[in-house]
Formats: C-alpha cells, structure tokens, sequence
C-alpha cells in the first residue's frame, strides 16, 4: 500500500538525468494522518497541518506546495527562463493536482510499487552523481531528506505507471491523409496560385515552384497531430485528388491537396507520441472535472 502522507515526487525522466536545469517536477499527496489522542482536561487538540490544495479529499501540505514553488524557480533560474510569481505559482499548482489525479487513478487501479525497485531506483541514481556523499548534497539541495525521496519515488513510480496505462490505450494505427500544401506569405499570391490551379495547372507542379525542396509533402498524419487545426479539418474533408481554397493559418496561406487517404494507417512515432499526449492531457480534463479540487493558497 502506498504512503499516504505528503512527499514530494520528481519525475522519472528528470531524475535520471540529475535534473540539473530543468523543473524537477515535486508532487505530495494524502492528507496527513492525525494520530487519536484520548483528551484530557487541559489537553490541547491536534490540529491539521495547513494544507496548499486538496483533490477528492487528499490534502498537499503548505510546507511542501512552498517546497515545490522554491524548486520551480531555483529550477527557472538556473534554466534562465523566467515567469512572474503568478505564472508561477498557478504551474506549481497545476502541477500538484495533475500528480494526485495520476496516483489516485494508479491507486485506484490496484497500483502497489516494488519496495525493492524503488531501492534499486535509488542506488542506480546515487551511482549517477558518484556516490552517496554526491546524493546526499543534492537531496539537501533539492529540499529532501533520504525518507522521503524514498517514498517521493514510491509515489512517482506509481504516476509513471498510470501515465503509461492511459497512454498505452492509444492504437498504433489510425485514420490518416498524405497530404501536400503550397504555402504563401501574402493572400495575393495565394489566390493567383488558386487561380492557376482553377485553370488547369498541376497541383503537384505548383507546389514545387513554391518548395523546390518537398514540393510541400506533409507526409502522413492523423486527426489531432497538426498545429494548424485548419489545416488538419481541410485535408480531412478531401478526397485523393481534390484541394482546398486558400486557408489563412499562423504560418501564412495555405492550399492542400490530399494525395491518399488510408482508414487504418500506422502512426510515426513522432505522431503516436503526439497522440498519446493528447490522450494524457483529456484524461486530467476529464478527471479535472469529475473531481473536487480546494486551492488553499491565493
């Protein structure tokens, strides 16, 4: 069963890597448990440890949430990026409560970690940065004591685990489009090279006066993998054979034709990553809004 008390978690990406100019992302879950105490006269009652934010009930200690915030900015710091203390704040957070949905769905699931791996985890990352004495001075850096970098992977582990089972939902294969483009940078000459292809000229022609290069091939992609949702809606309404008008997107006028369509094409792996993002990010969204999140901090 997982420690229910407030830790805090670094992702396991970053930990390998020893973290030292990204955000290392912390995360504390689990409302402290108070122990019963028997009062007598003159006895004063336990109180709760001021808490940052609670999610479905599971509270984030003040202490830790101002742990996290001091991570993040030593970690911006260091990065050279800079956000205003809102901007910051409003990431620790956002950050924190996706970290509880993750460990309460991997909980939920019947997620236990392997005390033994999260050792193993632990002796692998001190060898990393060249012994105990190397980890200690960056657990003491980084706002940790060994206990609770212990249980902080524990918990991370188990995110790790819910984060892979939502993303390994995503099919390998999906309905896709190759299509190409003639991309323009002013609406004038979009519409003269629409009006060419309205007179008979070759799309395929066309398109390589305007990238001598790719001739504007996109390549395959599915639904959901562009930047320019426009773009993605116009080449999906399309035929093999058939182009769009001129479409003004971010990167300037576009016209696309669409040389194949495939129901069941296999994904790149830049698109199934891209896929499985999306799959993570709807899956908070959806948690987000089926459960009950209290900010404590203004």
């Amino acid at each position: 069963m997982l420690h229910r008390r407030q830790i805090r978690i670094i992702s396991v990406v970053i930990l390998i890597l020893a973290a030292a100019c990204s955000f290392i992302s912390p995360k504390t879950t689990g409302t402290p448990t108070i122990p019963a105490v028997t009062n007598t006269p003159g006895t004063p009652t336990p109180t709760e440890p001021p808490m940052a934010l609670r999610v479905n009930g599971e509270g984030v200690w003040l202490a830790e949430y101002q742990a996290s915030l001091q991570q993040f900015q030593q970690a911006q710091t260091s990065a050279g990026t800079t956000y205003t203390d809102s901007e910051a704040r409003q990431m620790v957070i956002d950050d924190l409560v996706n970290q509880v949905l993750l460990e309460q769905g991997a909980i939920a699931a019947g997620y236990q970690p392997d005390p033994v791996a999260v050792q193993n985890r632990m002796d692998a990352l001190a060898a990393q940065m060249g012994g105990q004495d190397a980890f200690q001075t960056w657990l003491q850096n980084n706002f940790y004591t060994t206990d609770s970098f212990n249980q902080s992977l524990a918990l991370g582990m188990a995110v790790e685990w819910e984060k892979q089972q939502i993303m390994s939902q995503v099919p390998t294969s999906a309905e896709q489009v190759h299509a190409r483009q003639i991309l323009a940078y002013s609406s004038d000459n979009a519409n003269a090279a629409y009006t060419r292809l309205q007179s008979g000229t070759i799309f395929d022609d066309l398109a390589f006066q305007y990238d001598p290069v790719t001739g504007g091939d996109l390549g395959w992609f599915p639904r959901g993998y562009l930047t320019q949702k426009a773009i993605e809606d116009a080449a999906f309404s399309l035929q093999p054979g058939q182009y769009s008008g001129v479409i003004q997107t971010e990167l300037g006028f576009q016209i696309i034709e669409v040389i194949e369509r495939d129901p069941a094409y296999p994904l790149s792996p830049d698109a199934l990553r891209t896929l499985q993002k999306v799959a993570l990010a709807n899956w908070l969204v959806q948690q987000k809004a089926n459960s009950t999140i209290e900010v404590l901090v203004p």
